[in-house]
């Protein structure tokens, strides 16, 4: 029965994880440390441990998102490519970081980052693009919707790639994908249309956690049994995740994931403190 359960908790990561862009580990890793400490079966799972393994999940969360999504055309790969850039190199650092954090630093740290992207999930539909000129864009793109309105977005370079760079240290340091930065920001500064910022995030998503997975792997931080039960059913979910994302708002979906990563933050806040 607990083999069915992780399988599910892969399924409900991809899931979500696709729908909006985050990857799916911040749903994997709160789940493995609480599976942790009350399936015996499953030993005792560090932070490290969690974190490993989840971005081996990611990795194929972002691989079968972003197949998803190449069937709608949303992604864009050049852009994709160039936040990876910055994203690779964050990973690893994000990593060897993790290294050095006990389970209850771990705990403070992660609940306070999940409480911040419930925030960032509550005012995400509330995001506006900055209004700026298009000639300051240093790389310029451009994406035509199925109504064949054609939209315009851009950026310079040397802003997205210190942001890659945070969202790939994100993505070693906790196993998360980091999409919850990357997304608004793509649709804050550099006015990407909403479905091509979450393709794209899950593209640079999977290649950030290949590095990411590289360096927890050479640690010794993934439990491949594990690993082996949870990647099935998040394939399936990130599937799932990019049809909803293309055909419905997923409101619902997002508000219910709002108050679950208040209430497990608060918990692990608790947790880090005593």
């Amino acid at each position: 029965m607990e083999w069915v359960l992780l399988l599910v908790v892969g399924i409900v990561a991809g899931t979500l994880g696709s729908l909006v862009g985050l990857g799916g580990g911040i749903v994997v890793v709160p789940a493995l440390i609480y599976l942790g400490t009350i399936i015996p079966s499953f030993g005792n799972i560090s932070p490290q441990v969690a974190v490993g393994t989840s971005l081996i999940v990611v990795i194929f969360t972002g691989l079968s998102s972003t197949l998803a999504y190449m069937k709608y055309k949303t992604v864009d790969y050049k852009s994709g490519l160039l936040f990876f850039i910055g994203s690779g190199p964050g990973g690893i650092v994000g990593a060897f970081v993790n290294k050095a954090m006990d389970v209850q630093t771990f705990s403070l740290y992660f609940g306070i980052f999940m409480i911040f992207i419930s925030i960032i999930l509550m005012v995400r539909n509330k995001i506006k693009p900055m209004k700026t000129s298009e000639t300051r864009y240093h790389y310029k793109r451009s994406f035509t919707n199925e109504e064949g309105v054609e939209s315009y977005y851009g950026f310079n370079p040397l802003i997205a790639l210190p942001i890659s760079f945070l969202v790939g240290f994100i993505s070693g340091l906790f196993g998360v994908g980091g999409g919850s930065l990357m997304v608004p920001a793509m649709i804050l500064l550099f006015m990407f249309p909403p479905h091509i910022a979450v393709a794209t995030s899950m593209f640079m998503i999977f290649l950030s956690a290949i590095t990411s997975s590289i360096a927890h792997i050479g640690l010794g931080n993934v439990n491949w049994l594990l690993t082996l039960v949870l990647v099935p059913g998040a394939w399936v979910g990130a599937i799932l995740g990019a049809k909803i994302n293309t055909k419905l708002k997923g409101n619902t979906v997002i508000n219910l994931l709002r108050i679950i990563l208040i209430i497990l933050g608060i918990r692990l806040i608790f947790q880090g403190l005593n």
